[in-house]
């Protein structure tokens, strides 16, 4: 069962994005030599005033409120992130299935979302997405 934790253990970036995902610890981010070094010092000065390093930002994402510290940080950040929800579609002939559909939400929109909602719409947390461009500009 464990590879199945790995698959969504990784670290990439592009030229505007850093993304990492989501079955990450902090305590592994902070861990990985590979990580960028000026988020693992946000972590380090801003994330861990209110959340545990060895919680998963899985975990993190989806029990995250706008009256925390850590969801200010990220909001800075321009955090997004990769979701996938539960929804029903018709075929062509009419036969109904349902199936996960992936989408990207920004922080807010999901944080917005009471957890009674994240239950019913059956989300699953992927992805972290930071800007490139925020990082630079968050002063540590």
């Amino acid at each position: 069962m464990e590879y199945q934790n790995n698959d969504y253990k990784y670290f990439m970036q592009d030229t505007g994005s850093l993304y990492f995902g989501a079955r990450y610890s902090y305590q592994e981010i902070m861990e990985d030599e590979t990580a960028n070094f000026k988020f693992k010092s946000i972590i380090e000065h801003y994330i861990a005033k209110d959340t545990d390093l060895s919680t998963a930002l899985e975990s993190h994402l989806y029990y995250m409120t706008p009256e925390q510290f850590s969801y200010r940080t990220y909001k800075q950040l321009k955090a997004r992130v990769k979701i996938s929800v539960l929804e029903e579609k018709t075929s062509v002939f009419g036969k109904k299935k349902t199936g996960y559909r992936t989408r990207v939400v920004h922080l807010e929109e999901l944080a917005g979302w009471n957890l009674a909602q994240k239950k019913k719409m059956g989300l699953v947390i992927q992805e972290l997405m930071i800007s490139k461009l925020a990082l630079m500009a968050f002063s540590v």
